[in-house]
């Protein structure tokens, strides 16, 4: 059974593995990059079953939430991400 910090440690987790993502593609814009693309670059380590997840769970999300298209096999972010990022640049 999991408690309040392993919860906790979770999320923050994943919103730091969404935020490397988001920004990983906003930094390649406008070239597109595949997801095996960002499995490759992201996840130097061991376990590539929990790279690819990891990965993937956060496109999923990123797409959810409006910050990232799937095109096909290829991942851009939206026009929105491309904003937020020229305003946090400024």
């Amino acid at each position: 059974m999991e408690n309040g910090n392993d919860i906790r440690k979770t999320s923050e987790e994943d919103r730091a593995n969404e935020s490397a993502v988001l920004q990983h593609v906003l930094a390649l814009h406008p070239s597109a990059i595949t997801i095996d693309e960002l499995v490759r670059e992201l996840g130097p380590g061991d376990d590539a079953f929990a790279e690819r997840d990891t990965v993937e769970r956060s496109v999923r999300d990123l797409a959810g939430s409006g910050l990232l298209h799937r095109s096909e096999s290829f991942v851009l972010p939206t026009r929105a991400a491309l904003r937020f990022d020229e305003l946090l640049g400024e």
